[in-house]
């Protein structure tokens, strides 16, 4: 991709279901990747759909499949899956963005015209913890299904934040903050004089520092920020849950609680 300066794979097709690339080949193989943060660089077909399945494994060894979609119309769940809508997002200034922004949930469905390249983030160790309270052990594989263009993809204990450059992140001594600049295998290139949010969208899920599970993921729709320009601060912002969704995690997590066990004597 010549915009991108690197090479970009393209999966497309008429059926998710059949047209998708998966690591590993092989279902009896494992990533194996411990990392806390799954990072994916990528930018959903305009006007198409998309589907994206992970398959975690708990620290019990128990396999539980992540999933998020453009065709997805609501949260669903069960012990073993998480299905999440995903929101596209328009390019800024457009009436796409505009009609998100003055939507309470924006707008599910096929891709914009004009979306954009996304870096999502997504924190698999407050995913099982906050919807099925689980402890993550590690990605076990990554189906990624039509339609959508991949640029890379890794996991990774750190924070990285593609809005600072290595210098930025030294004079502002991020690593205490347990935050890094984007390694430059998955970094998106920004032109002289361009900022790198202006050009691109950046999902963090769950948003930091959340203590409630949430029914979608999307990019925040409240507009440039004016408080702070640090960009470490611009952090997406979900959803509420309806009380539907609430009652049915509240059972998920009765379910799959350890229970105690009285000793014999």
């Amino acid at each position: 991709d010549a915009r991108l300066k690197g090479t970009v794979y393209r999966i497309r097709g008429s059926v998710p279901a059949s047209s998708y690339l998966q690591l590993p080949r092989t279902g009896t193989q494992s990533l194996g990747l411990a990392g806390r943060y799954l990072y994916l660089l990528f930018r959903p077909m305009p006007r198409k759909h998309f589907v994206v399945h992970l398959d975690v494994a708990t620290e019990e060894n128990q396999v539980v499949r992540i999933s998020f979609s453009n065709l997805f119309k609501e949260f669903k769940s069960t012990a073993t899956w998480l299905q999440f809508p995903f929101v596209c997002g328009a390019a800024k200034g457009s009436a796409a963005d505009r009609a998100a922004r003055t939507s309470r949930r924006g707008l599910v469905g096929a891709a914009p015209a004009d979306v954009r390249w996304t870096c999502l983030v997504l924190d698999l160790h407050s995913i099982l913890s906050l919807y099925l309270n689980r402890r993550y052990g590690h990605l076990k594989s990554v189906k990624l299904c039509s339609n959508l263009l991949v640029k890379n993809l890794c996991t990774s204990d750190l924070v990285f934040d593609p809005g600072v450059t290595f210098s930025e992140a030294q004079q502002a001594d991020l690593a205490c903050r347990g935050v890094a600049p984007m390694p430059r295998e998955m970094a998106f290139p920004v032109p002289k004089g361009e900022k790198w949010h202006d050009l691109y969208d950046y999902i963090r899920f769950p948003s930091e520092g959340s203590k409630l599970p949430y029914d979608s993921i999307q990019k925040s729709c409240l507009g440039p920020v004016a408080v702070s320009e640090d960009p470490v601060q611009q952090l997406p912002q979900p959803v509420t849950l309806t009380k539907a969704v609430r009652d049915r995690l509240s059972l998920i997590h009765q379910i799959t609680s350890p229970k105690a066990v009285s000793a014999p004597w």
